[in-house]
C-alpha cells in the first residue's frame, strides 16, 4: 500500500488548539500540493490516492476538505488515531485490518499533526530523518509493506510552496 502522510496546512490562532482554522496561505498551499500529488502518482505510473483519513480537528478536517475538492467521492472518514497526542502504534492498530483485504485502498492518504506525521515516517523507514520534518503542508508518500516498523520505502517528500518531490 503506498502512504501518503500529510501535515495539515499553516494553521491560525483560535480559544482551543483543535479549532484552529487554516490560513488563506494554507489554504492555498493545500490546494497547490492536491494537484502536485496526483500529478506525481501519474508521472511515477503509481496509484492514485483511493481514500483519505483525517484527525477530526479543523484545521486537518479542512486540509482534508481541500485535497477533496477534485476528488468528491474518494471515501473518506475522521480517524481517532490521528488526532494530536496519538502515537504511531495507534495508527498501525488503525490500519491493521486493511491488510489482507482486497477491497483495502491502494493508495491512503493520512492527514495528521506534528509530531506525530514525522514519527510515523520515521517508525515505517526504521530510521530517525530519512525525510525531512514536515513543515505544515508537507506530505511524504511511502511503500509501506506492512503496518510495523521498518516495513516501509521513502517515494518522496514534497513541501509548499512549490511542492517539487525530493528524492
Amino acid at each position: 500500500m503506498i502512504l501518503t502522510v500529510w501535515r495539515h496546512g499553516e494553521a491560525g490562532r483560535a480559544a482551543e488548539d483543535r479549532l484552529r482554522p487554516l490560513t488563506l496561505q494554507g489554504e492555498r498551499d493545500i490546494s497547490t500540493g492536491a494537484g502536485r500529488q496526483w500529478g506525481l502518482c501519474a508521472q511515477r505510473n503509481l496509484p492514485v490516492p483511493d481514500a483519505l483519513w483525517h484527525s477530526r480537528w479543523v484545521r486537518t478536517t479542512q486540509t482534508a476538505g481541500l485535497l477533496l475538492l477534485g476528488h468528491p467521492t474518494l471515501p473518506h472518514r475522521a480517524e481517532e488515531a490521528l488526532i494530536p497526542g496519538a502515537e504511531p502504534a495507534d495508527v498501525e492498530q488503525a490500519l491493521e485490518p486493511l491488510w489482507g483485504d482486497v477491497s483495502a485502498p491502494r493508495h491512503l492518504i493520512l492527514v495528521s499533526h506534528q509530531p506525530l506525521v514525522s514519527a510515523l515516517v520515521d517508525h515505517w523507514l526504521g530510521e530517525s530523518r530519512a525525510a525531512p520534518p514536515h513543515p505544515p503542508g508537507g506530505l511524504v508518500s511511502l511503500q509501506l509493506d506492512a503496518p510495523a516498523a521498518g516495513c516501509a520505502r521513502l517515494l518522496w517528500w514534497a513541501f509548499p510552496p512549490h511542492y517539487e518531490a525530493g528524492l
